[in-house]
């Protein structure tokens, strides 16, 4: 038996600064990262004491004890390069922002100027939830964003973040922008499915960012040791073709060395890399009471630590070295201080200034506002009547799909579609690419097995500069990217102040009736009408496809498209020489007129419903069909809906999909309300059994609802004998 010993290629190094790395900061750069340090810590000292005065509504996640980490390794940074945070990210925004706008400022001998003095104003607001802050108040404590200043974001989800920091990094990378991506994240969130699927693209795609993990060897009271396998967490970038470095999070002009370095060789087409800095965080998870309250960490280890502690060691080296007086380093704490207590005085008031002040807090009549965009971008686009009498010719539906993409591929560099095999076979598993993998071969990325990071990706990507479609290939797959689809993408124009613009279409083929069983045939529409941020359609031709899909690609709105898989190979009559025209959201079609039953439908359900309405035609019932066409449920047409029940008096809403997992109660609900004077007996709701899919033909057959079935349920309900 032979063995071979084998290398990994891995480049892995511990840094540490030697008295040379500190004097070649200079006397300015060493007084700047001073007075951050020094601003960070009292901001949070001030935080803390507010929230132990009620003041501060929700968890305060600090960062006492890695103030001197955020300061020394955005420091280096070029003022557009864009940094994510997580749920303990104070102390990161903080120092991007000031960084941003203050330039070469020089603490030691330049006035504070006002707008560095509002960036700390408006962090505090921020945080206390008033309505000067950066979100307006709703992002908070662990939701930070200022898209100007390259803070893209903190996360409140451990490690949710990360893809979406890659997904930033691709569109910088294709923007051939030159800038570098910072994900700050901690070392519980190292052990997030999510973490190492991001990672995985990154590496994959040699994408320009710096995975930087604030490793503060707690997750709440959880020891590293017990929640991961290897001691150093930068030894993970082995696994992905990334460099690893490890720093000590007390060592300022270390970590800021490093981090000069690793950027720079990352601008000049150098590998991702991971930065472990090995910190302490002074307090508890949350809050101001130390972790030996809790028992999880001992007194004397606490001690231990604070006796290193940046805010100790960092000045009493530049004293050391002569960079700095102790009256410079005074003045310099005390510039910082009084930058807090200006910030606190502009938000809170009373003799021990714990009052917030009345004239800040956000109107509550804004609190439903800003979930989706004004739709000002929707606003003269190229609409067209559902009669269109131009020229036409036959198309399949999943000809339509790629053509209608491929059209915007060919007008905008910025549209990247990202999902498994879409570039494989010449157009994907199913042909909705057909074709564009040859024409646009760097705009159809396939993807590994990896759901929620490519979606993420995608949401990153959106959030800065893209245009991004994704392909989920089952829709039950979504629930392998939940978190990405709902936590992140859905709540995040509302989340950071109703102004971030994602502008992502995800497709989701429906593949009901054909055998795939119970964990790849779900309709997820009322899944993703759970989330208002998103918008959803369900084209039910091709026609209606095309135009769908062209308002959703002007939207500056995630919309998801639910595709039936029956539709696929089926031909529609299309525009022959228009693939620009536009469908407006909110706006259902008629396919058939009727008086005697409104029956909503949408998707495959339109020309099945349409087929037993001929058939009820016969036997004396007159049914009008309605296409909603858009689902999510703001955009539902209740004009429509309620001109027909002026005629009709009675409705029905037909769904292929389970019965939990339908919208037509919800509809239903509403309908009641708006229309309770015209209806004559109760809204029907008709779908399938409450069940996953058999892969048995017999039972999935006895699953889903029939056309006999339906036939029944309408002809009852249009005689007023519903039950």
């Amino acid at each position: 038996m032979k063995k071979h010993t084998l290398s990994v290629d891995f480049h892995w190094e511990k840094w540490s600064a030697e008295e040379a790395d500190l004097k070649g900061l200079g006397k300015k750069t060493a007084a700047r990262l001073l007075f951050e340090i020094d601003l960070i810590h009292h901001f949070e000292q001030e935080l803390l004491r507010l929230k132990n005065a009620d003041a501060v509504w929700g968890p305060v996640h600090s960062s006492v004890g890695q103030e001197a980490v955020a300061a020394a390794s955005i420091g280096p940074l070029k003022k557009s390069d864009k940094v994510l945070g997580s749920h303990r990210a104070h102390h990161q925004f903080l120092s991007k922002a000031l960084n941003y706008v203050l330039g070469d400022w020089d603490p030691g001998t330049q006035e504070w100027p006002g707008e560095a003095q509002e960036v700390v104003n408006r962090t505090f607001a921020e945080i206390l939830g008033l309505a000067p802050g950066y979100c307006g108040g709703r992002g908070g404590s662990m939701h930070l964003r200022w898209k100007e200043a390259g803070f893209l974001g903190s996360n409140a989800i451990v490690g949710g973040g990360i893809p979406l920091a890659v997904g930033a990094a691709y569109a910088e990378q294709k923007l051939k922008s030159g800038n570098v991506v910072v994900c700050y994240f901690g070392d519980g969130a190292a052990n997030q499915g999510a973490f190492h699927e991001a990672l995985n693209l990154a590496g994959i795609w040699k994408l320009p960012i710096i995975f930087f993990v604030e490793n503060n060897e707690f997750a709440v009271g959880t020891r590293n040791d017990d929640a991961c396998a290897v001691k150093d967490i930068s030894q993970r970038a082995a696994s992905y073709g990334m460099d690893g470095y490890i720093v000590d999070g007390q060592d300022t002009p270390g970590i800021y060395r490093l981090m000069e370095k690793v950027s720079g060789e990352i601008r000049k087409g150098g590998r991702p890399a991971i930065v472990e800095a090995k910190c302490w965080r002074h307090y508890h998870h949350a809050g101001d009471v130390p972790g030996s309250s809790y028992g999880y960490r001992d007194k004397e280890e606490e001690a231990r630590r604070l006796a290193l502690d940046p805010r100790t060691r960092f000045p009493e080296s530049l004293l050391e070295q002569k960079l700095l007086t102790k009256k410079e380093i005074s003045a310099i704490e005390a510039a910082a201080k009084k930058a807090v207590e200006t910030a606190l005085d502009f938000c809170v008031e009373g003799e021990d200034k714990t009052i917030i002040k009345e004239s800040l807090w956000p109107d509550p009549a804004t609190a439903g506002e800003g979930m989706r965009s004004d739709g000002s971008e929707l606003e003269g686009l190229p609409y067209i009547d559902d009669t269109y009498s131009g020229p036409k010719k036959k198309a399949r539906y999943s000809e339509s799909i790629a053509l209608v993409t491929g059209r915007w591929m060919e007008k905008d560099s910025t549209v990247y579609e990202f999902g498994e095999e879409i570039a494989n076979f010449g157009g994907g598993a199913y042909g909705a690419t057909k074709g564009l993998p040859d024409r646009f071969p760097e705009q159809v990325v396939n993807t590994p097995i990896s759901e929620a990071g490519f979606t993420g990706l995608a949401c990153g990507a959106a959030m800065t500069g893209l245009k991004t479609i994704i392909e989920i290939m089952f829709p039950d797959f979504a629930l392998v990217a939940g978190d990405q689809l709902f936590n992140q993408i859905a709540k995040a124009r509302h989340m950071y102040g109703g102004k971030t613009d994602l502008p992502l279409v995800a497709r989701a083929r429906i593949a009901t009736g054909v055998g795939y069983g119970g964990q790849h045939s779900m309709d997820p529409v009322a899944l993703f009408a759970l989330f208002s941020g998103w918008r959803i359609v369900a084209p039910g031709n091709a026609f209606d496809y095309i135009g769908l899909f062209n308002t959703a690609m002007h939207s500056n709105d995630p919309v998801i498209f639910l595709e039936h898989h029956s539709l696929y190979t089926k031909s529609f009559e299309i525009p022959e020489n228009d693939l620009d025209y536009c469908i407006p959201f909110g706006k259902a079609k008629i396919i058939k007129p009727g008086d005697d039953i409104t029956v909503l439908v949408y998707g495959v359900m339109g020309e099945r419903c349409r087929k037993i309405a001929e058939k009820l035609s016969g036997q004396g019932v007159s049914a009008e069909i309605i296409d909603l066409r858009s689902l999510d449920l703001p955009s539902i047409d209740y004009d429509t809906i309620g001109r027909s029940l002026q005629k009709t008096g009675v409705m029905a809403i037909v769904e292929e999909a389970a019965g939990a997992q339908t919208i037509g109660p919800r509809i239903a609900e509403q309908v009641m309300v708006r229309f309770f004077d015209y209806l004559d007996a109760p809204v029907g709701c008709i779908s399938s059994l409450n069940v996953p899919n058999s892969v048995s033909r017999r039972l999935e057959a006895a699953a889903i609802i029939s056309d006999d079935e339906i036939e029944e349920k309408l002809t009852a309900m249009a005689k007023r004998a519903w039950r």
